[in-house]
């Protein structure tokens, strides 16, 4: 079934037509995350070994090396993984009025915030109005962790132009991006199809 149609809505998510608030795609793939993510957040352990680096293993350094990944210890840490997911299940049960369980473990409320948005999906799709914010903050945490645990690269930047001139960064992944000359705000496919910057010569 294809969700898109001439006559139909903006996604709220990613702004392209679609006859749902929020098309088919979008919601898998935060349902994707969201399912990834209690996993990611464990596998994240490995990377708090001492010298362990993603890549090719080289720091490009020749100072001793950090006793393990920062990045992974915010994630992992209070405001990390748990912070996002655990924000937005909690405003979600203030909303509707539900109790909210008593977990004092990083562990316990990763796993319970996960299952809280996955069995509430659609309500969030159809209802939040800030499911594009918790798409992009959920997309964002769960692309961290799967690059430590990897060792992949982060996204490429390439420079665009906005139209007051300014030369903007942006990624293939990116959510959005603001001029901070003119202040104009562009979603993802906004920013995309921005013009390519033009190099200037050294």
């Amino acid at each position: 079934m294809i969700d898109d149609a001439p006559d139909s809505q903006p996604c709220a998510v990613c702004d392209k037509p679609a006859r749902e608030r929020v098309h088919r795609g979008c919601r898998e793939r935060i349902n994707d995350n969201l399912a990834e993510l209690p996993t990611l957040y464990r596998q994240l352990q490995d990377a708090l070994t001492p010298g362990r680096r993603g890549g090719d293993g080289r720091t490009g350094t020749k100072t001793a090396p950090l006793p393990c990944s920062l990045e992974a210890l915010d994630l992992r840490g209070r405001g990390g993984i748990e912070g996002v997911v655990g924000g937005w299940a909690r405003d979600l049960c203030e909303r509707e009025q539900w109790e909210l369980p008593d977990y004092t473990s990083i562990y316990a409320i990763v796993d319970w915030a996960c299952a809280t948005l996955q069995l509430n999906l659609t309500l969030l799709c159809d209802e939040h109005e800030a499911i594009k914010e918790i798409a992009q903050e959920i997309a964002h945490v769960t692309g961290q962790a799967r690059r430590i645990i990897t060792g992949e690269k982060p996204p490429r930047r390439i420079g665009v132009s906005c139209a007051c001139g300014r030369t903007l960064k942006v990624t293939l992944d990116t959510a959005g991006v603001r001029c901070p000359d003119c202040s104009a705000q562009y979603g993802h496919s906004e920013a995309l199809r921005l013009p390519l910057a033009e190099r200037r010569a050294a």
